[in-house]
């Protein structure tokens, strides 16, 4: 298994050893994490280690196949061979777990959420309004249609972000470890408080030694620690995200998924542009998000 990166204060040694093979090895072409597979329903061990393999050193994988049906079993059945068996039944998903990402305009609750909308949506990780038990870990996307035009994806492996920024300055990578840097306001309806408020770090790193990103960079329904630290911290993410100098700008990985084509990861930060419809054949992804991140290459055999 690839080293994992240390809390930002502890052992610099080990942790300038684990950036600069993380940086050495990270792909520049999203090709380079691209699978075919045959079935994505049925993998061979060979495929089911080729997308661990690439998950455990780069947090995403995509994987090409001939699958063209309707059919949300195969995101389930494609995580379960991955080690992805704990899915988040957030409350747009249908009563399987797995949501139908499509525009749903005028189409109930999910019909006011940018995901089901034909708009961009910026830079984020699945699930940042989550309490930190319930953290997202891992997200397979699976394409059955693509949009007529737009709706590609750009990809970043979070550990990549957390060298640029910690490399910046480590104080904005330890401002963006406090429990209360990022806070999610309340979400309420008819009802009342539907979801409640929800403060969390950014990057965190998990029991296993792994580490975790929440982030959004929306400006509306959130809400930053009102310090100096959190803000100088937040300007030089947004701008390591999408500054004209970048450092990660090399390693974003730009594609847009086609029918039989997916992505299985440890829920990197990801945006989307905005697309346009054909009415006959609508954009149509089934997303699975889950507690668990892919397992280890080692664990599957």
């Amino acid at each position: 298994m690839p080293p994992t990166p240390a809390r930002w204060h502890d052992a610099p040694l080990r942790y300038r050893r684990w950036r600069d093979a993380k940086l050495a090895a990270a792909p520049r072409d999203a090709g380079a994490l691209l699978v075919e597979v045959r079935d994505p329903a049925a993998l061979s061990a060979a495929e089911r280690g080729a997308l661990a393999e690439r998950c455990a050193r780069h947090n995403l994988a995509f994987y090409r196949s001939a699958r063209r049906d309707e059919d949300k079993a195969l995101p389930r059945e494609l995580g379960r061979q991955l080690g992805l068996v704990r899915l988040d039944a957030n409350w747009l998903a249908d009563e399987d777990g797995i949501s139908p990402i499509a525009v749903r305009a005028g189409q109930g609750p999910a019909a006011g959420f940018i995901p089901y909308t034909d708009r961009a949506i910026k830079w984020h990780t699945d699930g940042y309004y989550q309490p930190p038990g319930r953290a997202i870990r891992g997200m397979i996307l699976h394409c059955v249609r693509p949009a007529l035009r737009g709706g590609a994806n750009r990809l970043l492996d979070p550990e990549l972000a957390y060298i640029a920024l910690r490399d910046l300055d480590p104080e904005h990578v330890r401002a963006l470890m406090a429990d209360d840097a990022m806070t999610i306001p309340a979400r309420t309806d008819e009802d009342g408080v539907a979801r409640a408020t929800q403060s969390g770090p950014v990057f965190s790193v998990d029991a296993g030694g792994q580490l975790h990103m929440r982030y959004t960079a929306r400006k509306r329904s959130i809400e930053w620690k009102a310090d100096a630290a959190t803000g100088a911290a937040v300007a030089a993410l947004e701008a390591v995200l999408d500054g004209d100098a970048s450092p990660v700008s090399p390693f974003v990985l730009g594609l847009r998924l086609e029918a039989g084509m997916g992505l299985v990861s440890n829920n990197p930060l990801h945006d989307r542009e905005a697309f346009a419809d054909d009415p006959g054949r609508p954009r149509l992804l089934y997303r699975a998000r889950y507690l668990d991140r892919v397992a280890d290459p080692a664990v599957l055999g």
